[in-house]
């Protein structure tokens, strides 16, 4: 039962610090607005119309879809380097991990969400 105080502990020190850091800074911080300060800045260029516009969503999406599968990259660099040493167990699930890897580039693929437009 010892083990799940030090879990427990971690928790809620983890959810204490936050919390606190964003309170202090609300509190604590400087309370001054000016058309200026919240005005749109854009690399040192004044916006010229609605600075507010609506992008597709597409781009989200292929950039979400790239970070997927570079991050499944990153985990199949390891095994892959090991691959002479594992069991046939562990060469299943990586076929079955590469396999669903294909899964999901073909229903992105069939979706259109890696057609830049």
């Amino acid at each position: 039962m010892s083990e799940w105080i030090y879990v427990a502990l971690f928790l809620i020190v983890g959810l204490i610090i936050p919390i606190g850091a964003i309170t202090a800074g609300f509190i604590l911080g400087p309370k001054k607005p000016n058309p200026v300060k919240e005005s749109t800045y854009e690399c040192g260029i004044e916006t010229v119309g609605p600075a507010w516009i609506q992008f597709k969503a597409q781009y989200y999406i292929f950039a979400l879809v790239f970070l997927v599968f570079d991050v499944e990259a990153v985990f199949l660099f390891p095994w892959a380097v090991k691959l002479g040493q594992l069991g046939l167990y562990a060469v299943v699930e990586g076929i079955i991990f590469v396999s669903i890897l294909i899964v999901g580039l073909a229903y992105t693929w069939r979706k259109g969400m890696l057609e830049w437009a």
